[in-house]
């Protein structure tokens, strides 16, 4: 007969998030041993990890923190499915992976998962992002990874996450770095950024390439229309406008006022966006 108890089981499913059978096979096998059955589920875990390497990661949240510095950071951790991303497990990890990337000022998802993270040391010294990824991905039992990481720069910072869910962690994140006073507007466009989904900042920060494409798609669809040869470069220029309106936060039709642009919105109220960014779980 095994020498644990079911509160034995119990303390140890709390403890590691794991399902009642592998824990109790764990406890079994270990003769009762609390720390050798953590060791066996662990290493159970990490030997999954590598069978789910290839799986999709569609679930997770978003997260963000001001650095206090004028820099702000905004995360994606993803994972495969809903009901580990809504877990206290999970949303606890995200809280360690941010605090870790947020500290390492990490620009990069190379970088985060490089930067030094509370967790159990390894055979190379201190815990990485990546080492406390693939611990905790042994114990939930499923993929995990960080998908997605920003450094937002400015003088102050509006962070707005959303949930798409009331049952789920925010899904989608926004990050505004700006200067001025105006908070709330500051807040108000940051949740315009989480609906309208910007590209870029102005009309000058598309990609000049981005653009002759574009040019060359409108000037196509308006020669196919019959459009007047003398009349085309306005045409062009008109539709080239709307192709801003879509990717320019400033052009954009503000959400709360569509007769007005966001860049008229910032401006009555003193503002200037320095940056922004907008993750979108799966997006």
């Amino acid at each position: 007969m095994a020498n644990f108890t079911l509160e034995d089981v119990k303390t140890l499913r709390e403890r590691l998030g794991t399902g009642m059978v592998d824990t109790k096979n764990a406890l079994v096998e270990a003769d009762g041993d609390l720390e050798k059955a953590v060791e066996l589920l662990r290493l159970k875990g990490a030997k999954g990890n590598a069978k789910r390497a290839d799986r999709s990661t569609a679930e997770g949240l978003v997260a963000a923190v001001d650095n206090g510095d004028g820099t702000a950071t905004l995360i994606e951790l993803a994972c495969e499915t809903d009901f580990v991303a809504k877990g206290d497990k999970f949303v606890g990890l995200a809280d360690r992976v941010l605090a870790a990337v947020a500290a390492a000022r990490a620009e990069t998802v190379e970088a985060a998962l490089a930067a030094p993270a509370e967790g159990p040391s390894t055979g190379s010294g201190q815990a990485t992002v990546a080492d406390v990824i693939s611990e905790e991905a042994a114990i939930l039992g499923e993929k995990v990874e960080l998908r997605r990481v920003r450094l937002v720069k400015g003088e102050h910072f509006s962070v707005y996450l959303h949930k798409t869910s009331k049952d789920l962690p925010p899904q989608v994140g926004v990050v505004l770095g700006y200067a001025g006073d105006d908070a709330e507007t500051a807040r108000s466009v940051a949740q315009h950024i989480s609906f309208a989904n910007p590209e870029y900042l102005t009309r000058e920060d598309v990609p000049a390439d981005a653009v002759e494409k574009e040019r060359a798609i409108v000037e196509q669809i308006s020669r196919d229309e019959g459009k007047p040869e003398a009349a085309l470069p306005k045409i062009i220029e008109g539709r080239l406008g709307a192709y801003f309106k879509q990717v320019a936060l400033l052009e954009q039709d503000y959400a709360k006022d569509n007769k007005l642009s966001v860049g008229k919105v910032l401006g009555d109220a003193g503002l200037t966006v320095s940056d922004f960014a907008r993750f979108k779980v799966g997006a």
